[in-house]
């Protein structure tokens, strides 16, 4: 009798059309051997269905009232068992259990769906990135989604700091063409200065943020991030579908990138709705954009120039001229470029840098201060002038005298 890897053997090769001759040339046997298993109907195994008894079987009632009690873990229910008169191992004991055993994840959650307009969802990641010298960087990235369209909107900056958290969020805003009603974040301190009886104490220059925008900021339970799993989700596809290999020469360049990614991943039906967001997005019912001049205000960032002449920006110094040394000025980013302004004079236009650390220049930034001695404007001091003696003819005093000076 031939082995059994051999008839499976024979019949795979009956099953391609193979005669018995060729079969039997190919394996090694003879072709009348070949034909016999060829036709002869496949047996069942001898021990097939055949259970085996375990030394675990008499406890297995007991075990069951154990674990409808909620008692999972394997040495805890060994120990019992040893006391009853169980003398056999753990690795039975796991393996019977851990179809019983409840996953690890977090517990389960009802799903809620968000209405037009309710609700957008925000949150930071961090991705990784090389440079040309192989060296790694980190660079943060703003994510924000709306709960009914799904659309989406990313964008990297050099900080997660509130100021450039109020602009992306600004900039998101715009590119959805107007506000949601909420905001769902997690309890980051740039939105939570702290809880007081359970109740939330917002950070004040977030809320007056919120207020000037029109929407209305939450947060999603201590420790429960998947109140706002909607935003997380899209965190982890940025980092594992967007980033990955990406090439770019700067934030100037990935952020555009990154905008187009957008608007391609939201022309496809979403996985979840099955719609396509950017052609839900116009039915989102949201309110409208901020005047003008409140979005100004939030593009704008307070900085003292430094007795160097420089104002840092982005991790960044950028040059003044040294007249302002120690005078505040304020900074925007606008369209690549860092604009610095004193009041309403525009004082340098430099084009933006992305790598932290550098000092940019302005030509000229020092011209007169040797002269001046470091001084922009002069001490107040008064001036002192030269006594001029005015010298009139005798003829003048005799007729201030009424007579003549030598009668």
């Amino acid at each position: 009798m031939i082995r059994s890897g051999l008839i499976l053997m024979i019949k795979e090769l009956a099953g391609k059309g193979k005669s018995a001759y060729s079969i039997g040339r190919e394996i090694g046997v003879s072709k009348n051997t070949a034909r016999k298993y060829m036709t002869q109907p496949a047996q069942p195994h001898g021990l097939k269905g055949v259970r085996k008894g375990s030394k675990l079987d008499p406890y297995k009632p007991q075990l069951d009232i154990w674990m409808q009690q909620g008692i999972f873990n394997c040495v805890v229910l060994l120990e019992r068992l040893r006391t009853l008169g169980y003398d056999g191992g753990m690795s039975i004991l796991k393996e019977y259990v851990h179809p019983y055993r409840p996953a690890k994840s977090a517990p389960a959650v009802r799903r809620y769906e968000t209405p037009s307009g309710k609700q957008a969802q925000m949150d930071w990641g961090i991705c990784q990135y090389q440079d040309q010298s192989g060296a790694l960087h980190k660079v943060a990235v703003f994510v924000m989604i709306l709960g009914y369209s799904r659309t989406k909107y990313i964008e990297f900056v050099s900080r997660c700091d509130l100021r450039s958290m109020e602009r992306c969020m600004l900039n998101a805003f715009l590119y959805f063409g107007g506000v949601p009603k909420e905001v769902l974040t997690d309890n980051m301190k740039t939105v939570v200065a702290g809880r007081e009886a359970g109740k939330v104490i917002w950070n004040t220059q977030f809320s007056d943020f919120a207020v000037e925008m029109g929407f209305l900021p939450k947060v999603c339970r201590v420790r429960k991030p998947q109140t706002k799993g909607k935003v997380e989700r899209l965190v982890r596809y940025v980092k594992e579908n967007f980033f990955p290999g990406r090439k770019f020469t700067d934030l100037e360049d990935l952020n555009r990138q990154a905008l187009l990614w957008c608007k391609t991943v939201d022309s496809k039906p979403h996985g979840t709705t099955g719609k396509v967001p950017l052609q839900v997005l116009p039915a989102e019912e949201l309110l409208p954009l901020p005047a003008q001049e409140i979005q100004e205000r939030y593009r704008w960032e307070r900085r003292t120039v430094t007795r160097e002449g420089l104002v840092s920006f982005d991790g960044i110094r950028y040059g003044v001229p040294w007249q302002y040394s120690g005078k505040e000025v304020q900074v925007r980013l606008c369209s690549g470029f860092v604009e610095i302004y004193y009041g309403e004079m525009l004082l340098v236009r430099h084009q933006v840098q992305y790598h932290t650390g550098k000092i940019i220049w302005l030509p000229g930034q020092y011209k007169g201060l040797a002269e001046h001695k470091g001084i922009a404007a002069p001490y107040p001091a008064a001036q002192q002038q030269d006594l001029q003696v005015e010298v009139r003819p005798l003829q003048f005093y005799d007729r201030l005298l009424g007579g003549s000076a030598h009668g």
